[in-house]
């Protein structure tokens, strides 16, 4: 059965049983807690914790997930993947845990096929009721086995819905490991189907099993996931996951670049393949995701995934570029049933290309510097190279531990591996720390709006037709607590039941504005943010009066303020149709900022942006603005959205019923902003710059409106005072300016060449000055009306100018406070193995410094420029040592 048939197969069995198929979401969750989505359950965790209410009681759907936890382990067993589909039936509050068990076992046997006799059952230690639902279900009670919370009882990791589960395994049979089931030996009973029971709360706890529960959740539910590629591999009887149709093709890449087969089982090589193939698939859906490498969060997650690729294809002798083609395959063959592959082929070909690029040069350098260290470690004598030096490597430079373990071997070192674990601890403890420090504080923000959210509606917006509205405060939040009055002068938190103003999303900021009560109480509204999904909180300060919860009020968005938005916010939407077409459909908007009269774009792109380019773009920019396209928006399902050819935004989410944006036909987007009405209400364009914000990713910042028009009329005012003073026009300053500056580069390199021939002058004189000792010659000079940037020049010029081959030439001066000095060699002295910092090591002690160079030529320096004339004494002293005992 091949893949596409093994998932038709799961989502037909759920809805022709009451379940809503819902789309996948995002490798990149609406959710603080979570880097990537990592398990099914993700994107309905509101409706396990009665922060939002589903339109469905029963659900289906095949997930996205990417989870790394067990990266390690990948290519070293059969079962492991670092991104995998996860097909999952839901129950919110409706069925337990007699339908999931009695679904499970229909699905796998009787249209899935698997042998009764071949399924083996785990549930956790104290499920006496899972065991009963297994038992007279048909599964011989030799088949159930009763694991503890490690293995049966499942959470996200981080706070959450959490509860037993109960796991379907599939014996693969001897050839795969030895009798004993699922407790015995993973790898020969295969988990394929966890049912987890959703029943409690988990709150914060260190590790697995190691946390407190919290209580019960709302309503008893269900959450399921049977990974497709562990089941594709059993119905397709392939040895591994890597060998299904879902990465065969990707194998196949990589053994043509290899030149050579996969091995077999336990043979050299077989986990690098491995390795390349399954990560080229992670790496592919995270950049179609949006996800693009950085040095930390999700993007470091995707870069250790390539970076490890890499290193794998390189030990397979894969000396030419491995990614690119290894995800084009990924695109071709999956594709068509994720279409974001394809719609995002050319970036993902374009960044993996750029980061194995720059990971090869890295690869080089680690190589020198790990060579080096070797070499230190031999001048040693030592038998290990340092966990600091093999930790440098990691961290600053990307190269790999094994790496660096495997060149250490082959020089007769071993590496101090528990060194470097202990480095990589602390580093992880550090992170964690600040990280733990922030998951905290919006856990306990958001365990205060899950307090209200439970009994208060979802507040009413208004703000697309109305920018005030009679309204009633519903909920206050003040110190992070929900209270009940908020006197004068005081910072609060409101909740209304109607509200005209925008909370931000979408890159657009928060409307603000004013709230006044019916008694009298006067509030300043200084921001609109969701605290929870469909959930608005308005940020307030109470400038008169008292509030309390039930005062009825008018609320009054900021109406300029709100026109500088839609400016914004609609050249936002023109500008990324521009920037595509401008560059390719790649170039896709990978964030934004938009506020009045202001905005900021993120996009994906491999290089920075030609002046040509960005003239290109704001003219075609202003261009679309000066036809007065007109701007619709309407809503429609999902389905009909993607039809009509509207883009939706990585990392946004949405619902089934999205709200469609289209500006003059040109650009269409899914978008909850507030836009104009009219295209030539944005009024002026006008592009800032562009900058690099990491790999492959590009920003601009733009003006609109009334922004626009200062800034020009700023720039109108310096053009018109820069003509003043060049006695011009404004129109020939450009012209005037260029002269000027072509005049003043003329005299400084006259000048230049004055001073040049003065400082040779007087170098020839300094020359004649220098003193015979019987050994050779000497001068210590202190010197005044020379730069500091002149006095080494001056030094070696002058040494060179003495006629005898055996000279040194010490001159020093004091600027702006400190003492300086350089020394000079002629080349005989330096060739008998004098180095020139060796005279004014003494020298530096006395001004308060110290010294540097190395060969013929040293300077020196400090902050007592009143010991100069001692020091010089001892330079003498020492010089004058030096040359008789070089003469001998």
């Amino acid at each position: 059965m091949r893949s596409t048939q093994i998932r038709s197969t799961f989502t037909d069995f759920f809805t022709s049983r009451g379940h809503q198929l819902v789309p996948s979401g995002p490798l990149v969750p609406d959710d603080p807690t979570l880097l990537l989505t990592n398990a099914g359950m993700n994107q309905f965790k509101p409706y396990f914790l009665g922060e939002s209410t589903p339109a469905f009681s029963r659900a289906t759907s095949i997930q996205k997930c990417a989870r790394t936890i067990d990266i390690d382990n990948v290519g070293r067993t059969n079962r492991h993947a670092t991104f995998f589909e996860m097909m999952g039936n839901f129950s919110f509050g409706d069925y337990f845990k007699e339908d999931a068990v009695a679904f499970a076992w229909e699905l796998l046997t009787e249209v899935y096929g698997l042998e009764k006799d071949k399924l083996w059952i785990t549930v956790y230690e104290d499920d006496d009721e899972a065991e009963h639902l297994w038992r007279r279900i048909g599964v011989p009670a030799g088949r159930i086995q009763r694991l503890g919370m490690e293995d049966n009882y499942w959470s996200m990791g981080v706070p959450g819905p959490c509860g037993p589960c109960s796991e379907v395994s599939y014996d693969r049979g001897p050839a795969f490991g030895k009798e004993g089931g699922p407790a015995v030996d993973g790898e020969r009973y295969v988990e394929i189907w966890n049912l987890v029971f959703m029943q409690y709360q988990r709150g914060e706890g260190d590790k697995k099993g190691d946390f407190p529960v919290l209580g019960e959740l709302a309503g008893k539910s269900i959450d399921t996931g049977l990974g497709l590629d562990r089941l594709a591999a059993i119905l397709q009887d392939t040895p591994n996951v890597c060998t299904t149709d879902l990465l065969l093709p990707t194998m196949h890449t990589v053994q043509d670049l290899a030149g050579r087969a996969c091995p077999g089982q336990d043979e050299e090589g077989k986990q690098s393949f491995q390795v390349v193939t399954e990560h080229a698939r992670s790496v592919a859906f995270l950049i179609a995701d949006g996800v693009l490498p950085a040095k930390d969060g999700r993007g470091y997650i995707l870069r250790r995934l390539m970076r490890r690729a890499i290193r794998h294809a390189r030990l397979l002798g894969i000396d030419v570029p491995v990614l690119p083609a290894a995800t084009a395959s990924v695109i071709t063959n999956l594709g068509g049933v994720w279409p974001e592959l394809s719609a995002q082929a050319a970036l993902i070909g374009q960044v993996t290309a750029a980061e194995e690029e720059s990971f090869t040069r890295t690869l080089t350098q680690g190589t020198r510097l790990l060579d080096a260290a070797v070499a230190r470690a031999r001048e040693s004598r030592s038998s290990a190279l340092p966990g600091e030096t093999a930790f440098e490597l990691a961290d600053t430079y990307g190269f790999p531990l094994e790496l660096t373990v495997e060149t250490a071997r082959e020089a007769g070192l071993t590496v101090e591996e528990d060194r470097f674990a202990a480095l990589l601890e602390e580093q992880k403890r550090r992170a964690q720390a600040g990280g733990k420090a922030r998951t905290t504080e919006a856990l306990r923000q958001r365990d205060t709006y899950r307090e209200l959210a439970a009994h208060l509606p979802r507040t009413e917006f208004l703000g697309y037709g109305h920018l005030r509205a009679e309204t009633t405060v519903k909920g206050l939040i003040s110190g992070g607590v929900v209270v009940t009055t908020a006197a004068e002068g005081a910072e609060a938190e409101l909740v209304l039941d109607r509200s005209p103003f925008y909370a931000e999303a979408g890159g657009q900021v928060g409307d603000t504005g004013t709230l006044t009560t019916t008694d009298g109480a006067t509030l300043e509204i200084t921001d609109t943010r969701y605290g929870l999904e469909g959930f608005r909180v308005h940020t307030a300060r109470v400038l008169e009066g008292e509030l309390r919860t039930g005062d009825h009020a008018e609320a009054v968005v900021d109406a300029d303020r709100r026109r500088g938005l839609t400016r914004s916010h609609s050249a936002t939407h023109i500008l990324h149709a521009v920037v595509m077409a401008t560059l390719g459909v790649q170039a896709r908007q990978q964030g934004s900022l938009v506020e009045p009269d202001r905005l900021r774009f993120d996009f994906a792109h491999f290089s920075p942006l030609t002046g040509d380019q960005l003239t290109r773009i704001e003219a075609a920019v202003n261009g679309h603005v000066l036809d007065d396209p007109e701007v619709r928006a309407w809503y429609a399902d999902r389905a009909e959205a993607e039809r009509a050819g509207a883009i939706a935004l990585f990392g946004e989410k949405y619902g089934e019923t999205v709200r469609i944006v289209d500006i003059g036909g040109f650009s269409r987007e899914l978008c909850g902003g507030t836009h104009v009405s009219h295209g030539s209400q944005v009024g002026a364009f006008r592009l800032l710059g562009e900058s690099s914000i990491g790999s492959n990713l590009r920003r601009v910042e733009a003006l609109t409106g009334h922004g626009t028009l200062r800034h020009l009329d700023t720039e109108r005012r310096l053009l018109d005072e820069l003509a003043q003073l060049l006695g011009t026009r404004p129109v020939d300053a450009p012209g005037a300016l260029r002269k000027r500056l072509e005049a003043l580069a003329a005299a400084q390199n006259q000048l230049s060449r004055l001073r040049g021939e003065e400082l040779g002058r007087q170098a020839a004189a300094f020359a004649v000055k220098a003193e015979p000792t019987g050994s050779g010659s000497l001068l210590v000079r202190r010197v005044t009306g020379i730069a500091p940037d002149e006095l080494r020049g001056l030094a070696t010029d002058t040494v060179v100018r003495v006629p005898d081959d055996r000279a040194i030439v010490v001159l020093a001066t004091e600027h702006n406070g400190k003492a300086l000095l350089v020394a000079a060699l002629s080349r005989a002295l330096n060739r008998s193995g004098i180095e020139a910092s060796d005279l004014l090591t003494k020298a530096a002690e006395a001004v308060g410094g110290g010294s540097g160079g190395r060969g013929p030529v040293a300077n020196a320096g400090g902050r007592r420029p009143e010991h100069l004339d001692n020091a010089l004494n001892t330079i003498r002293h020492e010089a004058t040592r030096v040359l008789a005992l070089t003469r001998h």
